[in-house]
C-alpha cells in the first residue's frame, strides 16, 4: 500500500464509524459504545502503522490531491490532503485522545438519556479534526474547520433541555463563527494572490512565497492578520477568552476532547500550518506573541480565583496555549510540538479525574475546614491587588467586551428593521429585487459611476436582511425567510459586479430554495398545528418531535452553507467573483454569511431545544389561595401568576 493511501484510511475509518453508528439503534448501549472504541482504537491502530513506514521512508511530506470536488474555466474547488511533522503529532494525539475518550465515555455515560447522541457526535468531531489537521489546502481545512464547529455547539448543548447548555452553546458558536470571517477573507484574498487553489505544500516552498509577496505586502498582510483572527477565536485568545468556560456546560469526557484538549489547539495548528507564509512579516510575529502573553497573564489571574473546576482547568490550559503563541511567533516549532502534546493530555487527565477531586475535597473540606485568618492591609500594593482580584473574578469583563463591541453594533443595526413584517417583505422587497434582476437580465446600460455602486448597495442591503433576522423575536417564519433573502440578493450583488453564469446561479441557490423551503415548511406546520413559533423563548420542542427537530437542522445546516452541500460549494464560487481591491463588498460578503450561520442556528435552538414552557411560578399568597379556594379554582390562579421568560 502506498503511504499516501493511509491518508485516506485516517479519513475514511472515522467516516465510516460514523455512519454506522448514526443506524444503530438508540438502546442497543453496548453495540454503540463498541462501535465507537473499534473506530477509534482501529484508527489509532492504522495511525501508529502508517508512522513506521514513514519513519522507514525518511518522514518525506506527502500531499495527495484527492479530488476535484467542482470545477469551471476560472474555478476549481480540489479537495487536498498534506502530512507532514505537524500533522503528524496532531494525528496521533488526536488518536490516542479519542481512543481513551471513547473507552472512558462507555461507563460515565451509561444509561444517561443522550448515550446514542454523544457517540455520534464525538465520531463527528473525530472526522472533522482528521479532515483539518491533515488538509492540504484552505478548501478543505474549512470543511473540517466547520464540521468541528457544528459538532462543539452540538456538545455544548448535550443538555439540550436545559436552559443554559443551550445559551452557552449559541455563544460558543457565535465566536467560531467570528473566526470563520477571518479564514473566509484569507481564502479569498489567496486566491487573488496565487491565482490557484494553493496548497500547503507549496506554501512551504520558501522562494515561491517570497515572489509572490515581493509585489503584495499589503494582501500579503492582510491574509496573516485574518488567519490570526481565525487562529485566535478557535484558541479562545485574547479578547476572546470568555467562551472557554462557557463551553464547559456538555459532558465531562466532551469537555476534556474538545476545549482541554484539541479543539482548543487547533488555533496553533492553524498558525503552524500557515507559518512559512507568514514568517518574515515581523509586525505579525510581533502581534502574536503580544496576544499570546495577554492571553497566558490574563488568564493565569483568572484561573486563580475561580470557585468551578472545569473553569479552572480550562483557563489554566488557554495560559499555556498563550505561551503556544509565543512559540510559534518566535519559530520554535518544535518546542511548540512538546508543548501542545503535554498540555493535551494533562489537561485530559485534569478534566477526567476533576469528579473524583472534588468529591474527595468536599468530604476533606467537611471533616478538617480551617479558616484562614484574616489580617487587614492598607496601602498601594493591597488596593492594587484587590483590584485585579475583582477583574479576575469578572473574567475582565470580556464576554461584555464582546458584546458591545461586536455584537452589540450589528444588532442595533438590525432593529433598524424592526418596522418589517412578514406582509411587508413581500410587498417592497420582493418587487425591488425583480426590478433590480430585470435591469440585470435586460443589460440596462447604467452609468459607471452608478453601475460600480451596485454591488456594495445590494450586499448591504443582503447584509441588513441577515441582522434582521438575528435579531427578530416574534416570528420565526420571518427570520427564516429574510435568510433566504440574503442569498437571492447577494446572487444579485456578485452579478452586477462581474459575470456569473447561469450554471454557477444554478448551483449556489438550488440548496438555498430546497433547504429553504423545507425549513419554512417546519415552521409553517409548527404555527398550524401548534400555535407556537415565536423566538422569545427556548420552547425544547425536540422532546415532543425529535425528528422534525432533525429535519430543521439538516434545513438549517443547508441554508447555512454546511460543507459540501450545493450552497457551500456556491458560496465558494461567489467569492471567486470578487475582485481583489473589493475588500468592503468581501468584508460584506462574508459577514453576511457567518451572521446567517449564527442566526439560522438561533432559530433552531429557540424552537427546538432549551426549556420547554415553563410552569408559571405562584407566589405564597396564590398558593395559599388556591389552597384554601379564596379566589378560585387553581387555573385562575394560575392565569394570575407570571411566566419568568429566558430571552
Amino acid at each position: 500500500m502506498e503511504l499516501s493511501a493511509w491518508i485516506q484510511l485516517m479519513i475514511g475509518i472515522p467516516l465510516v464509524g460514523f455512519i454506522v453508528s448514526i443506524l444503530v439503534p438508540e438502546n442497543q448501549e453496548k453495540i454503540l459504545s463498541r462501535v465507537a472504541f473499534y473506530t477509534a482504537g482501529l484508527n489509532l491502530l492504522s495511525v501508529l502503522v502508517f508512522l513506521v513506514f514513514w519513519a522507514l521512508a525518511g518522514f518525506e511530506a506527502l500531499n495527495l490531491k484527492e479530488f476535484v470536488l467542482y470545477k469551471t474555466e476560472h474555478f476549481e474547488f480540489l479537495v487536498d490532503f498534506f502530512f507532514d511533522r505537524v500533522g503528524a503529532v496532531f494525528v496521533v494525539i488526536g488518536a490516542m485522545l479519542t481512543f481513551l475518550i471513547t473507552f472512558y465515555s462507555r461507563y460515565y455515560l451509561h444509561r444517561e438519556s443522550g448515550y446514542k447522541r454523544f457517540f455520534n457526535t464525538v465520531l463527528f468531531f473525530y472526522l472533522g479534526f482528521n479532515i483539518t489537521v491533515l488538509a492540504g489546502n484552505f478548501e478543505t481545512l474549512f470543511i473540517g474547520w466547520e464540521i468541528l464547529g457544528l459538532s462543539s455547539f452540538l456538545l455544548v448543548a448535550f443538555y439540550r433541555e436545559n436552559y443554559l447548555p443551550t445559551r452557552n452553546a449559541i455563544k460558543v458558536f457565535s465566536i467560531y463563527r467570528i473566526g470563520d470571517v477571518g479564514l473566509i477573507l484569507a481564502m479569498w484574498a489567496s486566491h487573488h494572490l496565487w491565482h490557484e487553489n494553493i496548497t500547503f505544500l507549496k506554501l512551504n516552498n520558501a522562494e515561491l512565497v517570497s515572489e509572490h509577496l515581493a509585489g503584495h505586502s499589503g494582501i500579503g498582510m492582510f491574509i496573516a492578520l485574518m488567519l490570526l483572527l481565525a487562529a485566535a477565536a478557535k484558541s479562545a485568545q485574547f479578547p476572546f477568552s470568555s467562551w472557554l468556560p462557557r463551553a464547559m456546560e456538555g459532558p465531562t469526557p466532551s469537555s476534556a476532547i474538545f476545549y482541554g484538549s484539541l479543539s482548543v489547539h487547533l488555533g496553533v495548528f492553524l498558525l503552524m500550518r500557515t507559518f512559512p507564509f507568514w514568517e518574515n512579516q515581523l509586525f505579525v510575529r510581533i502581534l502574536i506573541g503580544l496576544m499570546g502573553l495577554v492571553t497566558a497573564i490574563v488568564s493565569t489571574m483568572i484561573a486563580r480565583v475561580q470557585t468551578s473546576v472545569k473553569t479552572q482547568i480550562g483557563y489554566a490550559s488557554l495560559t499555556q496555549i498563550g505561551i503556544m503563541f509565543i512559540e510559534v511567533a518566535a519559530g520554535l516549532e518544535a518546542l511548540a510540538l512538546i508543548h501542545f502534546a503535554g498540555n493535551a493530555f494533562l489537561r485530559t487527565y485534569q478534566l477526567l479525574v476533576s469528579p473524583s477531586v472534588v468529591s474527595y475535597l468536599i468530604r476533606e473540606q467537611f471533616y478538617g475546614f480551617v479558616p484562614k485568618s484574616k489580617v487587614q492591609k492598607s496601602g498601594f500594593i493591597n488596593r492594587l491587588t484587590t483590584s485585579f482580584y475583582v477583574w479576575s473574578l469578572k473574567e475582565w469583563n470580556l464576554d461584555r467586551f464582546i458584546n458591545q463591541v461586536v455584537f452589540r453594533p450589528l444588532k442595533t443595526l438590525g432593529h433598524k428593521m424592526d418596522f418589517l413584517t412578514y406582509k411587508s417583505v413581500l410587498l417592497y422587497f420582493v418587487p425591488s429585487y425583480l426590478i433590480g434582476l430585470t435591469l440585470l437580465l435586460i443589460g440596462y446600460n447604467l452609468p459607471p459611476q452608478i453601475h460600480s455602486w451596485l454591488p456594495l448597495v445590494f450586499a448591504f442591503i443582503a447584509l441588513l436582511m441577515v441582522l434582521k433576522s438575528f435579531t427578530e423575536r416574534k416570528s420565526a417564519r420571518l427570520s427564516w425567510t429574510m435568510l433566504l433573502m440574503n442569498h437571492f440578493w447577494m446572487v444579485l450583488a456578485i452579478a452586477e459586479n462581474e459575470n456569473f453564469s447561469g450554471e454557477e446561479i444554478a448551483m449556489y441557490l438550488s440548496g438555498v430554495i430546497f433547504f429553504g423551503i423545507s425549513g419554512l415548511v417546519v415552521i409553517s406546520w409548527m404555527k398550524n398545528n401548534i400555535g407556537q413559533s415565536g423566538l422569545f423563548e427556548y420552547h425544547g420542542y425536540i422532546r415532543r418531535f425529535p425528528f422534525l427537530g432533525f429535519l430543521f437542522l439538516l434545513s438549517t445546516l443547508g441554508l447555512m452553507g454546511f460543507p459540501l452541500s450545493p450552497t457551500f460549494i456556491g458560496e465558494d464560487l461567489l467569492f471567486s467573483h470578487i475582485h481583489e481591491d473589493q475588500y468592503v463588498l468581501a468584508f460584506f460578503a462574508a459577514l453576511a454569511f457567518v451572521m446567517e450561520g449564527i442566526a439560522a442556528v438561533r432559530i433552531f435552538s429557540r424552537l427546538f431545544l432549551g426549556n420547554k414552557r415553563q410552569e408559571p411560578e405562584v407566589t405564597l399568597g396564590d398558593s395559599l389561595s388556591a389552597r384554601f379556594n379564596l379566589n378560585g379554582t387553581y387555573s385562575e390562579v394560575f392565569k394570575k401568576s407570571t411566566f419568568k421568560n429566558s430571552i
